[in-house]
């Protein structure tokens, strides 16, 4: 007897499967360097309002996504603030594309980064990075060469649970790029149009699929922020 699940149409799987690692791919790319260079500002610089600061970069973890979606069309809508500009300007559209997706996955993604980058960089003994400044190393340099290499598993850690996280986005997802099969339909998506089109079967693939790598990801996250003795 075949299994129902074998004979689900490879597209169905292949499509939102692709679009979801691209999307949650360059989210992550885009959240560790913006959150890397936030952590960095707020962990190591004396800068105003820095009380403040932390919070908005960390209200997208405790916001709802719908909320945060209505915030991105408010701003890359092609009404908003920046998204008008870049259609009247320069002919580009975000809204309903893969691209849009990522920039929603990006700002659902980044506080992950940001707080795990933050705690590590203060973990960081300054002795390491003034020894590194009284050799001659610049500011970049002592970056590169100690505070990151020494903040390197918690930095890490905080970008496998953004891809996880960028992975599973779906409300701002939802409401800035749509659900358009093929184009910006990623698993997320797709599980819910399953259940609303009733097909169990792709929906509970797509779900054992979902938290398979979920659960990769967080068993191995879990190992990177043990210590070691």
């Amino acid at each position: 007897m075949q299994l129902s699940w074998l004979s689900l149409d490879d597209s169905l799987l292949s499509a939102p499967l692709l679009l979801t690692l691209k999307v949650a791919g360059l989210a992550t790319l885009a959240a560790l360097v913006l959150g890397v260079a936030a952590a960095y500002l707020l962990a190591r610089r004396r800068v105003p309002f820095r009380e403040l600061l932390d919070a908005l970069c960390t209200l997208p973890l405790v916001m709802p996504p719908t909320v945060l979606g209505y915030y991105l069309l408010v701003i890359i809508g092609r009404r908003g603030v920046l998204g008008q500009w870049l259609q009247e300007s320069l002919g580009i559209t975000l809204m309903f594309t893969w691209q849009g997706a990522v920039i929603a996955a990006t700002v659902v993604a980044f506080p992950l980064v940001f707080k795990s980058a933050r705690a590590a960089l203060e973990g960081v003994g300054r002795e390491y990075e003034d020894a590194a400044r009284t050799l001659g190393q610049g500011e970049l340099s002592v970056f590169l060469r100690v505070s990151l290499p020494l903040a390197f598993r918690g930095v890490l850690a905080g970008t496998m649970l953004a891809f996880a996280r960028a992975m599973g986005e779906f409300g701002a997802t939802l409401m800035v790029a749509g659900n358009l099969p093929g184009r910006t339909q990623t698993l997320s998506l797709a599980v819910y149009s399953a259940v609303q089109a009733g097909d169990d079967v792709l929906a509970n693939t797509l779900v054992l699929l979902i938290s398979l790598v979920c659960v990769v990801i967080l068993m191995a996250t879990s190992r990177l922020i043990q210590p070691k003795y």
